[in-house]
């Protein structure tokens, strides 16, 4: 791992459940990405509650607070993970909703221009045979409609209540590389597309 400071990553899961699998496997994503030498912001949605996205609730509020903050967070950070379960074969109403509130204008500052040139990763866990990966390709697509480039071999964990052992990682040696092999990827391709100044640690 490079000593220079590396890109800044936001990452969570689409959901707020106590004993989330795919709040676990952010967790593990995240510890990875920190190996590889990303500097990492890990957040829970629960702390940044919204309402359902409407319109003239919009117009007469303006933008919630929590919406502004993960705005924030987003500007600060080259690339994100996103762990995203999976309802009836869609990514959850919390991630769609959240990201929904996130490309909304601020003023003059457009959202939606926040996502642009972003990289990110997506990963699944799903106690069913298909590990989430009818709505990985969803996340994927929706990311990519708001100008994120989404990296290809996103990692599904089907009978994900026993993919984890006792220690809290990944069971199977196999589902561990392709996790870190992903994780690595994103660094990788960020430090390339973002390369950190070394006097200030920050992209030129």
């Amino acid at each position: 791992m490079s000593a220079t400071p590396g890109p800044r990553i936001l990452v969570f899961a689409g959901s707020t459940r106590r004993g989330s699998h795919n709040t676990h496997l952010a967790r593990l994503a995240a510890e990875r990405l920190e190996r590889h030498g990303a500097r990492v912001t890990r957040i829970d949605l629960k702390d940044y509650p919204l309402p359902l996205y409407d319109g003239d609730l919009e117009a007469a509020e303006g933008l919630p607070p929590q919406a502004r903050r993960l705005q924030a967070l987003l500007a600060e950070h080259q690339g994100l993970l996103i762990a995203s379960p999976e309802y009836n074969g869609f990514p959850t109403p919390l991630l769609k909703n959240t990201l929904d509130w996130m490309t909304r204008p601020d003023g003059e500052r457009s959202g939606l221009a926040l996502f642009a040139d972003k990289v990110a990763a997506v990963v699944s866990a799903s106690p069913g045979a298909l590990g989430g990966m009818r709505s990985l390709g969803l996340t994927r697509q929706l990311l990519g409609n708001l100008g994120v480039m989404v990296l290809p071999n996103p990692l599904a964990l089907p009978r994900a209540a026993q993919a984890f052992g006792e220690d809290g990682d990944l069971e199977e040696a196999a589902v561990r590389q392709r996790l870190d092999s992903l994780c690595h990827r994103l660094v990788s391709t960020l430090s390339r597309l973002h390369p950190i100044d070394d006097a200030s640690g920050e992209s030129p």
